[in-house]
């Protein structure tokens, strides 16, 4: 594993357009539990009543509370190494005039709590919410408070608030993904973590890089389909990998 580290910190130290790519398994190493797996989100959980417009507008207070219920789990979790050094990577290439941008398909925040300051929200952000009609609003900003109110209407319209999530069915929002695309065409590496990299289109933002010449880097706790593409693999938990690949660059 050092050789690989070190194999990648190198690669890091000369990269000046970088893109990061993320999955649940970042946000696991804080306590977050991922979607499909044996402890995952959808264990007990029927997908169908919780993650689709169908299910909201069948039942919207229990999906408000399921989101509020996950709201307080982020609430109560906090930034891990791997957060951190993801911010510290996106620091460093700043700092000698590059940019570095996170693409994410986590929606707790995390990444922003822990200094990432360019973040693509691929699947929503649980703080938000969006009516049927499109309005969109922090949740701590609504008149009476976080969900005081189940469903808790749109303070600008007539309307109820769902939670800002996309959902199964629907498309992710075309302005984020177009972006996506964008800085994965033009990066010289993708950093992969933490994701099956299963789910598209985010699954096929690291082939994007790679068919524009870049370099595919994994870091996931086992290897994935996107294993057999990638430049340079590191098989671990990204809360060690991450904070030595960015101590080794440093010391480059």
């Amino acid at each position: 594993m050092e050789e690989a580290i070190d194999k990648i910190a190198r690669v890091l130290s000369r990269t000046a357009r970088m893109a990061v790519l993320t999955g649940a398994g970042v946000s696991a190493e804080s306590g977050i539990p991922t979607f499909r797996g044996k402890d995952g989100f959808w264990k007990d959980e029927d997908v169908t009543r919780l993650a689709t417009l169908e299910g909201f507008l069948a039942d919207p207070v229990k999906v408000w509370q399921w989101y509020d219920w996950r709201r307080g789990q982020v609430a109560a979790a906090e930034p891990n190494p791997g957060h951190y050094a993801i911010a510290g990577l996106e620091k460093m290439v700043a700092a000698r005039g590059g940019s570095c941008t996170v693409i994410t398909q986590n929606i707790d925040g995390l990444h922003t709590r822990a200094g990432s300051n360019a973040v693509l929200e691929l699947h929503g952000n649980l703080s938000y919410a969006r009516c049927l009609k499109g309005c969109r609003t922090e949740l701590h900003r609504l008149p009476e408070g976080p969900l005081k109110e189940y469903p808790p209407p749109c303070p600008r319209c007539e309307s109820i608030l769902r939670p800002h999530i996309v959902w199964f069915g629907e498309s992710l929002d075309p302005v984020i993904i177009e972006e996506s695309y964008r800085v994965c065409a033009e990066a010289q590496v993708i950093l992969v973590v933490g994701t099956s990299a299963q789910v598209y289109p985010a699954a096929g933002l690291p082939y994007v890089t790679k068919r524009a010449g870049g370099v595919v880097i994994e870091v996931n706790l086992e290897r994935t389909e996107l294993g057999y593409s990638a430049d340079l693999s590191v098989y671990g938990r990204s809360g060690e990998v991450l904070p030595a690949v960015l101590s080794r660059v440093k010391e480059l």
